[in-house]
């Protein structure tokens, strides 16, 4: 029963990197002292989504289109192919974006959703073209892999939204140490008598 949980884990990296991600998540997020924000919220979601789905997922994909072509050709019901090489090399460069967006600014978060997303976006549409035309149900084709292949993207544009939205809120109300800052309080009456004693 071990070995069949940790095969499908492995099989089904997409969905098990996700869920450790969540939980990764749930973590960075409880241990911030009370009391929590939303943008504390969506900020845990989305950088360890980007860890866990984009980039540890992605090097996951490097190392078996480049070192096990093989058998992630026979999972997908393919047949191997020279062509694997480039997509393992074309996942190591998502890989690495999803681990600089991992502690980055929005822009390189932005990068590290959309092209992942084209990429399993079409993804998908190829397990579509296959399961139509050439009835591949492999598990690799038609499986749980699929499914993330459209889910992945909706979470990462979903999370990339709600960042931004927090990001714009903060910038229309600072918190209250940095309006201080710049829109100092009037002196108190008795500072200004203070004062006014010091001088004559």
């Amino acid at each position: 029963m071990i070995e069949t949980a940790i095969r499908f884990a492995l099989s089904n990296f997409t969905l098990t990197l996700l869920m450790i991600g969540l939980i990764a998540a749930a973590i960075a997020y409880a241990a911030k002292p009370a009391p929590r924000t939303r943008g504390q919220l969506v900020e845990a979601l989305f950088a360890y989504f980007l860890l866990f789905s984009i980039g540890i997922s992605y090097f996951y994909n490097f190392v078996m289109h480049v070192f096990f072509g093989e058998m992630a050709a026979r999972f997908i019901g393919w047949a191997d192919s020279p062509f694997q090489t480039e997509v393992g090399f074309a996942s190591l460069g998502f890989s690495v974006v999803g681990f600089l967006a991992f502690r980055g600014d929005i822009g390189l978060r932005t990068a590290a959703v959309v092209g992942p997303s084209i990429f399993l976006l079409g993804a998908a549409g190829g397990h579509i073209y296959q399961m139509i035309t050439a009835h591949n149900f492999a598990p690799g084709n038609a499986g749980v892999i699929f499914w993330t292949d459209i889910l992945l993207p909706v979470i990462g544009f979903a999370l990339l939204y709600l960042q931004r939205r927090e990001i714009a809120v903060s910038k229309q109300n600072p918190p209250l140490s940095a309006v201080n800052q710049f829109n100092p309080a009037p002196p108190s009456p008795a500072a200004r008598s203070g004062r006014k004693t010091a001088t004559q």
